[in-house]
């Protein structure tokens, strides 16, 4: 290996990185700009079902990640904002916008005057400037934004410079031609490069940029890696799951279950379609024909399985067991009582404050009803209700510790997102 492969090496891995960062600068600069706005779409969810996948789309093209869009919804289900329900359609919108962000640098090329990649080291330095020399937190927040969509850019042109002199080798084509002609590792290797990642969007996006710089990346192996980067991106929200309430489960559940769904009936489609048609399969494609079938891909399985949404709810009672009497029965009682707090919803405070509220109403509708159950029990000498009494005031001070705690997260992430920016 001589010093250029170790330098293209070192180039590809930190254009890599600048995008990954790039990115989760920029999704959460814009969480904390659009917090209210997204507060306001997810209102609409009482509407019907076909708002409630709108708004998951929405929500999703705002923070370019399917997979934080469905750890919010997790979120909602578990501190009971949301139903099951509401949440399937969020979940099946929150799939479809994803992938054309690196699409838009190809686009661009068509026009250097509007190439994205062109005006990038100057997002990053007016973005800079605004983080270091304003004094207004709104003005930092859109430098946060502008500088991670540079840097979003500089790092998908560093990839590709990085790896444009070798993706002629005959190993590369031959690894694509294998993710082709094979689509259950196909889609394997769109799972693990996802799992890893934790995002969709930055694994579709490595993709596109290795079949815009090569021309090595064949269609076939392009369409299942991207079925399979769809079964990826539900490792951050199962994750997220684990420890929480049933409901807060099975909306996992519901977004492992509709990927998986989508990706067996689509690959088994294209795999007899590319039998029949192997031309299809072995030609080129770019970065803009993947966000095409990205998209196509999850509208139609939105289409197809709407009809079937109450069917997955119930898949998803099967797969995770249990109601809620046998819930409540393995919850502690601050477990139990506490309906609202949910660390994940602190990605979003205007959330989090809220919820905040609604959950120190409901302390107070509990002390007020164990207010009046001693007084019941003076009155009529009532042993047991006095012992009820005592008990439900020790799950009261669990409570207000428990609020306190969260109310303290939500100063110091403010106070962290200021002192950064």
């Amino acid at each position: 290996m001589t010093i250029t492969d170790v330098g293209n090496l070192f180039m590809f891995a930190g254009g890599l990185g600048m995008f990954l960062y790039g990115m989760h600068s920029m999704s959460g600069g814009i969480q904390k700009t659009a917090g209210n706005k997204m507060k306001e779409l997810l209102g609409i969810l009482t509407s019907n079902h076909f708002m409630a996948v709108v708004v998951g789309a929405l929500v999703t093209a705002i923070i370019q990640s399917s997979g934080a869009t469905t750890v919010m919804v997790v979120g909602f289900v578990n501190a009971g904002i949301m139903t099951l329900t509401q949440a399937v359609g969020v979940i099946m919108g929150a799939n479809i916008i994803t992938a054309w962000i690196v699409s838009l640098g190809q686009l661009g090329d068509a026009f250097k005057a509007f190439s994205p990649s062109l005006y990038a080291p100057l997002l990053v330095g007016i973005g800079a400037f605004l983080i270091m020399f304003s004094k207004k937190a709104k003005k930092q927040t859109v430098g946060e934004i502008l500088v991670g969509l540079g840097l979003l850019f500089i790092g998908l042109d560093f990839m590709g410079d990085a790896a444009g002199d070798y993706l002629h080798l005959p190993i590369f084509t031959r690894a694509f031609e294998l993710f082709g002609s094979n689509p259950i590792l196909g889609i394997l290797i769109g799972v693990i490069v996802t799992a890893i990642m934790q995002s969709s969007s930055a694994a579709v996006g490595v993709l596109q940029t290795l079949a815009a710089a090569g021309g090595v990346v064949t269609a076939s192996s392009a369409m299942y890696i991207s079925l399979g980067s769809n079964i990826g991106s539900c490792c951050t929200a199962l994750l997220s799951s684990l420890g929480e309430s049933r409901n807060a489960k099975r909306s996992a559940v519901i977004h492992l279950t509709f990927n998986v769904l989508g990706a067996l009936v689509w690959g088994s489609g294209l795999f007899v379609l590319f039998q029949f048609r192997p031309a299809f399969g072995t030609m080129g494609i770019d970065s803009v024909g993947i966000s095409v079938f990205h998209t196509i891909f999850n509208l139609v399985c939105t289409v197809l399985m709407t009809p079937l949404r109450g069917k997955l709810v119930a898949l998803s009672g099967l797969l995770v067991k249990g109601g809620d009497e046998q819930e409540q029965a393995e919850q502690s009682d601050d477990a139990i009582t506490l309906r609202h707090l949910d660390d994940r919803i602190l990605e979003t405070p205007s959330f989090a404050v809220e919820n905040a509220i609604l959950e120190v109403v409901h302390m107070g509708h509990i002390a007020n009803e164990n207010m009046e159950r001693a007084f019941e029990a003076v009155m009529n000498y009532d042993k047991e209700k006095i012992e009820q009494v005592y008990r439900t005031e020790k799950v009261i001070n669990k409570m207000e510790k428990l609020i306190t705690e969260y109310l303290v997260k939500i100063s110091n992430l403010s106070f962290h997102i200021h002192s950064v920016t």
